[in-house]
């Protein structure tokens, strides 16, 4: 027998046995105990950078899914490259119940959400995570029919506390953590370990300078300035650096309010919240800003802050609701605070890092007993460029680093915060916080490509 004709027939013999000559993940399919599913839809995510990129987020968008009459025990997200799970012992069965997964076969499920963000009862993007390696073409498996197993712990949190008898929204992964004491501009929670604690935060009212030591500290002093986060509107072309904020306004003033914050929810800007989404993997916070009165213009506007596991950044999207004004060429902006004792200022390409040495110290502990000085305290603040962002250092409110952006038509932009400190669970020095955002930025600005393939049937067993 010739020797062509030999390599002939063992391909052929790998291709009817299944061996490792002729198949490959596609023609593999995923099983958990008694789960064996017939259909599946195949996600092709491609990596165009040249570094990987971890826990990278990916969103499916329900009109672009094959199917969307489905209910959340219908969809099992699977990556076929993972190691598969064994079966689980008695005691875990014992103690977890009938929805601990089982046995599985082909790949390893991986946590996601179907997430219904305008909360009209149906679900509007699949989400998960995966990492990428250095542009790598990934597979990626939705598999259909009903499968109630498999419990997703949380690594990302959201929620509204009555704190001081004052409502403050929160949202959290596991490395850092951002509230609302002011309603326009972020709070930081830095944590020693990785954890969710805004819960401890808001029902038990903890302080956040005065938590117990190793589950971290509030880091940023906000005040009357721009935070870890705040929006603005740019109403005075002949004064660059001068800013409409929605906590700083004439009716404020008129009432001799010397706090930070507003006054009557009639007479001035007022503030509601509302829960969009709540882990395992993302968490959103809804802020609506209305009744934000300048004495130049009128403005309305929601805020959607979401968190994501594993990461030291939040994304928020801005939708303006009325944008009204007496003065032409008017924009809208946003900023971060800069670091009191700054060493660091990273300023290109819609990206600001601003970064040294911080007292990490309660404002109401007036003898010092309770300060801390720490290495870094970072926070950084990124536009893409198709919102055209544009640099101001505002001086007053304690200076902040501002983008001035353009946006749409609709009057929407999006910007991205982050945040680390020295005494973090990750990202512990300030040249590894300068790479982690520099590199989420180009990922930000370039997300991976995303293919979706109608729904393929299972032929035979």
């Amino acid at each position: 027998m010739s020797k062509n004709l030999s390599t002939l027939l063992l391909i052929i013999l790998g291709i009817l046995s299944g061996s490792a000559f002729g198949s490959d993940q596609s023609e593999r399919w995923y099983t958990q105990g008694t789960f064996k599913p017939v259909e599946r839809v195949q996600i092709q995510i491609i990596n165009s950078l040249d570094f990987n990129r971890d826990n990278c987020p990916i969103v499916i968008k329900r009109d672009d899914f094959p199917i969307q009459d489905l209910h959340e025990f219908w969809v099992t997200v699977v990556d076929p490259d993972l190691p598969s799970d064994g079966e689980p012992t008695k005691e875990l069965l014992a103690r977890q119940g009938f929805h601990q997964a089982r046995q599985e076969k082909n790949g390893h499920h991986i946590s996601h959400q179907l997430d219904d963000l305008d909360h009209d009862g149906l679900w509007d993007e699949l989400f998960f995570m995966t990492d990428l390696k250095a542009s790598e073409t990934k597979i990626i498996y939705v598999y259909l029919g009903f499968n109630q197993r498999g419990w997703n712990p949380h690594a990302t949190h959201a929620g509204i506390g009555n704190y001081c008898r004052h409502l403050v929204p929160f949202w959290e992964s596991e490395h850092v953590g951002w509230k609302l004491w002011y309603a326009s501009d972020c709070d930081i929670y830095g944590k020693r370990t990785s954890q969710l604690m805004s819960e401890d935060l808001y029902m038990k009212n903890l302080d956040g300078y005065g938590v117990p030591y190793d589950m971290g500290s509030d880091i940023m002093s906000v005040s009357n300035s721009f935070g870890g986060g705040g929006i603005c509107v740019f109403e005075h072309t002949e004064y660059p650096d001068s800013v409409s904020r929605p906590r700083f306004t004439p009716a404020r003033g008129k009432q001799g309010f010397k706090y930070n914050f507003n006054v009557g929810q009639v007479s001035d800007t007022r503030y509601a919240f509302d829960v969009v989404v709540n882990g395992p993997l993302r968490s959103t916070i809804k802020v609506k800003t209305m009744n934000w009165n300048t004495g130049t213009g009128s403005y309305e506007l929601e805020q959607n802050y979401t968190a994501y596991a594993h990461h030291n950044y939040a994304i928020c999207k801005v939708k303006f609701h009325q944008f009204n004004s007496q003065k032409d060429r008017i924009s809208a902006g946003v900023g971060i605070r800069k670091n009191q004792n700054e060493m660091m200022h990273y300023n290109q390409g819609g990206v600001i890092i601003t970064a040294g040495p911080e007292e990490i110290r309660n404002p109401d502990d007036i003898e010092g007993l309770q300060k801390l000085t720490v290495d870094y305290v970072g926070t950084a603040l990124v536009v893409k460029e198709e919102y055209q962002p544009i640099y101001h250092f505002i001086s007053g409110w304690k200076g902040n680093h501002v983008f001035q952006v353009t946006q749409s038509d609709d009057i929407e932009f999006e910007y991205l915060i982050a945040a680390g400190w020295s005494e973090g669970s990750v990202l512990k020095i300030l040249d590894d916080f300068k790479e982690y955002v520099l590199k989420i930025s180009i990922g930000y600005f370039q997300p991976p490509q995303v293919n979706i393939s109608p729904i393929d049937e299972k032929i035979g067993d």
